[in-house]
């Protein structure tokens, strides 16, 4: 990625965004006091190609960055320009680091703010493009922001900021109602926990339906319970849910719509829930579900 057409101003339109190195998984290896301050320096790749005039604008804006405490990670946002061709944003900013050690990122979602906190974009990033970064360091960077992912058409020229989205690092887990957590024992839990571990992983825009156990009651009714999964960074509330089962040959059983109270599930997390079909509303009469599918009818 270059990003030597950009950083050519050395004023600077954003504001920062300072979280713990421990909140992304960053870890801490230093005994220093929290509140020690540190200064980092300009980091730039030696796979970078760059000229005199770039460098000196990138450790002016280096130079002019605030302290950090140790053991914090930092989005210092810079400027930003919208590509009149495609619509996308190009966030120059600063990922500076006041560890003791060089690390790298994986993927995470960044959301840009306006001077009033509110999102006006957010996208997830590969944090590892920018390659190992250095013990107390400002890396420079370009965020570009695809133009589906702004929700506004005026770009924010102060007081606006980039900040990661640290629910988005948070691992997986599972989300049990109250209902369920009160009726599990502690054995079944634990059973769901390690069949959610197992699932593929989500996308971080995805929202998904995976089942996982199927029963008739004496009277016939079909009971489908299935694993809501919520790869989004907030959290989402069903109030309707269309539902249908497809067998083992591909038949369809049942379909049916179901009213909720709404269902919250949280970001980040899997939710199991049961749903039950009558009877009478079953299309095939004995249905083969050694493998089945739970999916939202067209």
């Amino acid at each position: 990625m270059s990003i030597f057409s950009f950083f050519n101003k050395t004023g600077k339109t954003g504001k920062d965004s300072i979280v713990s190195s421990t909140e992304l998984g960053a870890g801490s290896e230093t005994a220093a006091l929290e509140t020690q301050e540190v200064t980092p320096t300009l980091s730039i790749s030696q796979e970078w190609e760059i000229s005199k005039e770039q460098e000196y604008v990138l450790k002016f804006l280096s130079n002019d960055l605030p302290p950090l405490q140790v053991n914090q990670l930092s989005l210092a946002g810079i400027d930003i320009e919208a590509d009149p061709y495609t619509g996308d944003w190009n966030v120059q900013a600063f990922f500076r680091s006041s560890l003791e050690r060089p690390f790298t990122m994986e993927k995470a979602e960044l959301v840009l703010q306006d001077g009033n906190k509110e999102t006006i974009a957010s996208q997830e990033f590969d944090l590892s493009e920018l390659g190992s970064i250095p013990a107390l360091s400002n890396r420079p960077w370009i965020f570009k922001f695809k133009k589906d992912s702004i929700q506004t058409a005026q770009v924010p020229t102060a007081d606006w900021s980039l900040a990661f989205n640290v629910q988005s690092l948070v691992p997986h887990a599972l989300d049990l109602d109250i209902s369920w957590e009160e009726a599990l024992s502690a054995e079944k839990k634990s059973v769901l926990r390690d069949l959610v571990q197992k699932l593929p992983k989500l996308n971080s825009q995805e929202l998904n339906l995976t089942g996982f156990q199927t029963s008739f009651s004496e009277d016939g009714n079909l009971a489908v319970s299935v694993f809501i999964r919520n790869g989004y960074s907030k959290q989402i509330e069903l109030e309707n849910l269309p539902l249908e089962i497809i067998d083992a040959t591909g038949s369809s059983v049942v379909k049916g719509s179901f009213k909720l109270a709404p269902l919250t599930v949280k970001a980040n997390t899997t939710k199991p829930w049961t749903f039950i079909f009558p009877k009478d509303t079953l299309q095939v009469s004995n249905p083969d579900l050694s493998r089945w599918t739970a999916r939202i009818p067209n």
